[in-house]
């Protein structure tokens, strides 16, 4: 179907930007003349294609209109149309060349483009300035597989330059250890000079401080000396201070009561209201990943290091245990917490949060498969937020938060719940989406988090690089091919946007930017990964031994034999073999038993007792 013709008002609209361009070939100098805001003022209204914006159209039409003025005109529908497919390219690659902020090198694989200098500002006015620290991040990586390790040396020097700057929101300074979620480049066009503007924060929605900016860093760190293998970057005094401080932050003493992370809401990639607040699975997984690589990575010659390097390991030790024991859920564990008794108090409770059981929301029944599972987004006092984050749950995996078990769980979860979990474009973000009453009061009616759409169960092409990874180390090869053979019917027709919206990840965002940096750089490392596996390394953390947690006490007990008569024996013995690790409900009724039964021996018979309870396999007596 042919298009319907553009407008009167549309067409007065491009014949008045044809002029504005033959201006800009004379005189280039007027910054006015290349307002693109003075054409938005003619705004069709009727027969709009909807399938592009209006801005997007404007800027394609001015670039055909740029390329006949610069052609001497003419050419008919041919010669637009090879002017179209010319200055597109130009059009979304401004600037040219070898082009350097701040000193810093640019990938050698760019080509050199002249693009009008109207199409150019409108790009320039269009894009987005800043450089967020996480969205770096896989084209860090894709640079690093590529064998340009330069780039990204200067942006982890660059960053940590930022990191020792002054942080204030308002009146209030934030810790030395924070790490800035975006910069932007400033150029001083009367002295010819660039410099670095950073932001902690203070210019964000809601004005959260990104937590997880400083991992990221630490995790890219590693991720260059793993593929370069040079490690006197890692070893400057300066990249030494900034991973210590990030430590000093994190580790720091206070109220808390767990050894996770206490994060505000919109303080990760979910940077908007989601409920996310309390101990989000993303920072948990970043925090234990993070804590991993500065251990390996800090040097024991000095006190601060070694001294950073003991907390660090007294942390992992009781940062593994918590999560792989109150963050993960399978069938099993749905079904003990589903029969969880509450309002138990001392050492001896077996529901440690107080989780409800009238809590827990219906979907997850119907989600969870008799064959695998995952780690829940958020455990905190009398709250379980049962919700799939599939960053976290990947990022488990690569750092071995998750024990081979829990991981290849993970991994059949996947397999089980493709539909939900990827559906017609990797990967959902969250599931399932609120919506409701429930949407209200979560997001506070955020207009951009509605249904199934951005970070409420949005899918995002940029996750696609830590599936492809989780599944390498997993072994699961067919699942990566399978979801990289998906996002490729697609991505590039699409024009790589930031997300997809709907159930099935079906529809383009309804916001969604197109030519989006990390959605194309997400593609290009799992691709590299999947060709050449050994590029796992630098991301990938084996499990560590040492990091593995004693088990101190078992959650089910069974009485095995008991010996002598309580009224004639001058010994009682009470012998208890572990048996295995559900039905945690037998630990209060026999516990409870042998407290009865000590009081009543005692109180008969006057006889003395000294209780020696050890446990794992190990006997429980009561002598004289």
């Amino acid at each position: 179907m042919e298009p319907a013709p553009a407008p009167a008002p549309a067409a007065a609209a491009m014949r008045k930007a044809t002029s504005h361009t033959s201006m800009a070939a004379g005189a280039p100098g007027d910054p006015d003349d290349f307002d693109l805001t003075r054409m938005l003022n003619h705004r069709p209204r009727i027969n709009v294609d909807r399938q592009r914006s209006f801005d997007e159209r404007s800027l394609a039409e001015l670039s055909i209109s740029g390329t006949a003025s610069r052609g001497g005109g003419g050419g008919g529908a041919g010669a637009g149309g090879g002017g179209y497919m010319e200055s597109y390219e130009s059009m979304y690659s401004p600037g040219g060349g070898l082009r350097s902020f701040c000193g810093t090198p640019a990938s050698s694989t760019r080509l050199s483009f002249d693009p009008h200098p109207l199409v150019f500002e409108a790009w320039d006015a269009l894009r987005r300035s800043l450089v967020f620290v996480r969205d770096f991040v896989p084209s860090a990586l894709a640079f690093l597989m590529n064998g340009e390790p330069d780039i990204v040396k200067n942006f982890l020097l660059k960053t940590l330059l930022l990191q020792g700057w002054e942080k204030r929101i308002d009146r209030f300074k934030l810790g030395e250890g924070a790490m800035p979620a975006s910069f932007k480049v400033l150029k001083d066009a009367k002295r010819g000079v660039e410099r670095l503007v950073a932001d902690f924060g203070e210019s964000a929605i809601g004005r959260v401080a990104p937590v997880d900016s400083g991992f990221w860093w630490i995790i890219l760190l590693r991720a260059y000396t793993k593929s370069t293998g040079d490690l006197t970057l890692a070893e400057k005094p300066e990249c030494q201070r900034g991973i210590r401080l990030i430590m000093n932050q994190c580790l720091a003493e206070g109220f808390d009561t767990f050894p996770t992370l206490l994060c505000a809401d919109g303080c990760c990639m979910i940077d908007r209201r989601m409920g996310v607040y309390g101990y989000p699975i993303e920072i948990q997984a970043l925090f234990f990943m993070s804590l991993r690589c500065a251990l390996l990575m800090l040097k024991p010659d000095s006190p601060e290091g070694k001294e950073t390097m003991d907390r660090i390991a007294t942390r992992l030790h009781a940062l593994t245990y918590h999560m792989r024991s109150y963050f993960w859920v399978d069938f099993q564990q749905l079904n003990d917490i589903y029969r969880y008794k509450t309002e138990e108090y001392s050492h001896t409770a077996v529901n440690k949060f107080n989780v409800i059981p009238e809590s827990i929301p219906d979907w997850v029944f119907d989600f969870m498969p008799s064959r695998g599972g995952y780690f829940v987004g958020n455990v905190s006092p009398a709250r379980m937020d049962f919700r799939w984050f599939a960053l976290g749950n990947c990022v488990a995996i690569l750092a071995s938060m998750a024990t081979p078990e829990q991981a290849a769980a993970i991994m059949d979860l996947i397999e089980e719940r493709w539909e939900d979990l990827i559906g017609e474009m990797p990967l959902k973000i969250s599931f399932p989406a609120i919506e409701s009453h429930e949407w209200q009061t979560v997001t506070g009616c955020d207009p951009k988090n509605t249904r199934w759409s951005y970070h409420n169960g949005g899918s995002w092409p940029v996750l696609l690089w830590l599936l492809t990874a989780a599944c390498i180390k997993t072994g699961r090869l067919k699942i990566a091919r399978r979801a990289i053979e998906l996002a490729e019917t697609r991505l590039a027709r699409d024009g790589w946007p930031e997300y997809y919206d709907g159930k099935l990840g079906r529809y383009i965002g309804k916001q969604a930017r197109k030519l989006q940096t990390w959605s194309i750089a997400g593609y290009l490392v799992a691709k590299m990964m999947i060709e050449d596996p050994s590029h796992l390394g630098m991301i990938s953390l084996e499990e560590d031994k040492a990091m593995k947690p004693v088990l101190k006490r078992s959650a089910s007990w069974t009485v095995f034999y008991l010996v002598g008569n309580i009224c004639n024996s001058p010994c009682l013995e009470l012998s208890f073999r572990h048996q295995h690790e559900r039905h945690i409900q037998e630990v209060q009724r026999l516990e409870y038993s042998i407290a009865l039964l000590k009081f009543t021996y005692h109180k008969e018979a006057n006889i003395p007792l000294v209780l020696a309870y050890t446990c794992n396999q190990q006997a429980f007596s009561m002598t004289r």
